[in-house]
C-alpha cells in the first residue's frame, strides 16, 4: 500500500478500493463456489490456487490504477473458489468431537500465510519494487500443481469418502439463527481487516520504516493464529457462545490501547487485538456448517465470503475516516463496531439450541457414502 500511494498518487480511500476489489470478488463468489463444492466435489482446489498465484504474480506490473483494480478483482475469484473447497475438505475429515479445535488448526494455516505476507513483501519490494510480485509465482504455482496431482492420484480421497451424502429431504434453513451468525462474522471482520490494512501507512506517517511496520503487521496476524487455536480449545471445553462473547468484550480495551499508544508498544497491543479479534472465525464457521448439514460448501461460502466482504467494505471506510480525521481516530472508531457486535453476539445459539435447529433442518430418509455404493467398508 505505501508503494501504491506513491506510484499512482492515491489517497487512502482509493488504496482501500484495491482491497475491496480483491476481497469483494472473492467474497461474493464464495457462496456460488460453495454450491459447486456441494454438487460436484472439490477437485478444482489446485486450479483455484494456481489462478490466484498467477494473477498476484502479475499484479505488480499493472501500468494504471484502473487496470490494477481489474487484476485485483480477477485474482479474487481464485480466492473465492479456494476457501469453500478447502473448508469442505477440512470438514469432511474432522471428527465431530474435535470440530472447534481442528477447524481452528486448519484455519491457522491460512493465517500464518497472511502473517508472512508483510515480511515477504518488505523483502521483495525493497529488492525489486512493485515487480517483486513476480517471485510469488514460484510458490503459488508449485503448490497448486502438487494439489492437482495429489487429488488426481487419490491422496485426498479420504475427504470425499467420509463426506456424507444425503438422499432424502433437506429441511428449510433456520435463517434467523444463520443471520445472527453471519452478522457477527461480518462485524467481527471489519476492525481486524481495517486496522491490519493500514498499519504500514500509519506507521510510515509516524516516521517508521518497513523493517518496523512489516514485522508489526505480521505480529498482529500471527497472534490471531495463536488466538484461533486457543479459542478452539476453549470452545470445545466451555462452548462457542461464551468464548465468542468474552473475546468481543476483551477486544474493546485491546483496540483502545493500540490506538492510544503507537510505537514499540504496538507489538504488544496489536498482538492482543489479533489474539482476540480473529480467533472466533473458525468457531462461527463450524456453527454454520452444523446448522446447514448437507450444505457444508454453501455454509462455508456464506460465512467466509460475507465475512471477507465486510472486511473489504470496512477497509475503504477506515481509509476515508483516516483521510478526514486521522488514522488514530479511525482506529478508535472501530470500538463502536465492536460494541454493536456484542449486542448481536448475545443472540448466538448455545450448543444444544444449535443442534436442535440443525436436526430440524436436516431430515434424512437414507444416507449413503461412496464407500457403501462402490466398495466394501474398511477401516482407514
Amino acid at each position: 500500500y505505501p508503494l501504491l500511494t506513491g506510484r499512482f498518487n492515491l489517497d487512502l480511500a482509493s488504496v482501500g478500493l484495491v482491497s475491496l476489489a480483491y476481497s469483494g470478488s472473492a467474497s461474493l463468489s464464495q457462496p456460488f463456489f460453495g454450491w459447486i463444492a456441494d454438487r460436484f466435489g472439490t477437485r478444482f482446489t489446485g486450479a483455484a490456487l494456481a489462478w490466484t498465484g498467477i494473477l498476484f504474480a502479475t499484479i505488480g506490473f499493472a501500468p494504471t490504477y484502473p487496470l490494477l483494480l481489474v487484476m485485483a478483482t480477477l485474482a479474487g475469484f481464485g480466492s473465492g473458489a479456494f476457501h469453500p473447497f478447502g473448508a469442505v475438505n477440512a470438514n469432511a475429515v474432522i471428527p465431530d468431537h474435535q470440530k472447534n479445535t481442528a477447524m481452528s488448526i486448519y484455519a491457522t494455516g491460512g493465517t500464518i500465510g497472511v502473517a508472512a505476507g508483510p515480511i515477504v513483501g518488505a523483502i521483495l519490494f525493497a529488492t525489486f519494487g512493485m515487480e517483486g510480485t513476480a517471485v510469488m509465482l514460484l510458490p503459488g504455482v508449485s503448490i497448486a500443481i502438487w494439489l492437482l496431482l495429489a487429488m488426481k492420484s487419490g491422496q485426498f480421497n479420504g475427504a470425499e469418502m467420509r463426506t456424507t451424502r444425503a438422499i432424502g429431504h433437506l429441511g428449510p434453513i433456520p435463517y434467523r439463527i444463520l443471520a445472527v451468525i453471519v452478522a457477527v462474522m461480518m462485524l467481527r471482520a471489519m476492525p481486524i481487516f481495517g486496522m491490519h490494512s493500514f498499519i504500514p501507512i500509519w506507521y510510515q506517517s509516524l516516521g517508521y520504516g518497513p523493517s518496523f511496520y512489516g514485522p508489526l503487521a505480521t505480529t498482529v496476524v500471527l497472534a490471531s493464529a495463536v488466538g484461533a487455536i486457543g479459542a478452539g480449545n476453549l470452545a470445545d471445553a466451555h462452548g462457542r457462545r461464551s468464548v465468542i462473547l468474552w473475546s468481543l468484550i476483551l477486544t474493546i480495551p485491546a483496540i483502545w490501547l493500540f490506538a492510544e499508544f503507537p510505537g514499540p508498544w504496538g507489538f504488544a497491543t496489536g498482538a492482543l487485538v489479533g489474539l482476540l479479534a480473529a480467533s472466533t472465525t473458525p468457531l462461527l464457521l463450524v456453527m454454520s456448517q452444523q446448522l446447514m448439514r448437507g450444505r457444508a460448501g454453501v455454509a462455508s461460502g456464506l460465512i467466509l465470503g460475507l465475512g471477507f466482504i465486510a472486511g473489504a467494505i470496512g477497509t475503504p471506510i477506515v481509509g476515508a475516516l483516516a483521510d478526514a480525521f486521522g488514522m488514530q481516530n479511525a482506529i478508535r472508531s472501530m470500538l463502536v463496531v465492536v460494541v454493536g457486535t456484542i449486542g448481536i453476539a448475545w443472540m448466538l445459539p448455545t450448543e444444544a439450541r444449535l443442534l436442535s435447529a440443525a436436526d430440524q433442518s436436516f431430515r434424512v430418509n437414507r444416507t449413503v457414502t461412496p464407500e457403501s455404493s462402490a466398495a466394501p467398508r474398511h477401516s482407514p
